[in-house]
């Protein structure tokens, strides 16, 4: 009767536990769109010296910018790519904020990083398992959230999203070689959220700094750089304290 009774207190506290990050992940949400303000251009970024990945990025951006609409359909497919190849998602991610502001950068960047995760799990799934099974050989963190994942699949890949002890990119291909299934897989993109945000805003706070001083720039700066500002500040504390509930929670169920 005792051990039944602390397995059920046990499940008890991580059903707890999961239904609070899930509940902090739709705040952070709420808080973006209650402060979210017009969507910015990017500036045009210089012309790169020779071969450099970080200009070509930002040169793909600033084309991607002069698109119009059909800019986002580019900006999506570009994330699949990023996340598919191994290129630098951060630079993806902060020109959506500064191209298409909070809201709807979030969206794109969350489309496209959801397609491209879809893609990498299931090339390491179907067509790259002894690649994947080299890179991640050896790692202690894998093996023991591989363990871990075949029981609880779900809640492992979305504490795994919200702590990301392994790179995103490499992660989704990890996952691949599990014994998840697709569904919870799929579900686990959830987690992604409060980190989404949080880079899209401060790329769209880098594209508001490149109106500074042209036409462009709102007439109401002060409110509206205030806005922002707190804004950005609420969001980053939301998604640290997400951060640490779920490192914890990960490394609880991984022991």
């Amino acid at each position: 009767m005792t051990d039944k009774l602390i397995k059920r207190q046990s499940l008890t506290r991580n059903s707890t536990t999961l239904l609070k990050l899930v509940g902090l992940t739709l705040l952070t949400v709420g808080l973006v769109i209650a402060v979210a303000s017009h969507p910015a251009l990017a500036a045009a970024s210089p012309a790169p010296r020779g071969f450099n990945l970080q200009d070509m990025l930002r040169n793909t951006l600033a084309w991607i910018d002069s698109l119009g609409a059909v800019g986002a359909i580019a900006y999506i497919a570009l994330y699949i790519l990023a996340t598919v190849a191994f290129l630098p998602g951060s630079i993806v991610t902060l020109g959506g904020g500064a191209i298409f502001g909070v809201v709807l950068g979030s969206l794109y960047v969350f489309i496209g990083a959801s397609l491209g995760a879809t893609a990498a799990f299931l090339i390491g799934r179907y067509l790259a398992r002894d690649w994947v099974f080299k890179k991640i050989a050896g790692n202690e963190k894998f093996r023991k959230i591989d363990e871990a994942v075949g029981k609880e699949g779900f809640k492992i890949v979305f504490l795994t999203r919200l702590s990301p002890i392994f790179p995103f990119n490499l992660l989704n291909y990890a996952l691949g070689v599990t014994g998840v299934s697709f569904k919870d897989y799929l579900l686990g993109f959830i987690g992604m959220i409060p980190g989404t945000v949080m880079y899209v805003y401060l790329g769209s706070l880098a594209g508001q700094c490149a109106l500074i001083g042209t036409k462009a720039q709102p007439t109401n700066s002060v409110v509206e750089w205030t806005m922002r500002i707190i804004g950005f500040i609420a969001t980053v504390a939301v998604t640290v304290f997400v951060t640490r509930i779920a490192r914890k929670a990960l490394e609880e169920k991984v022991s």
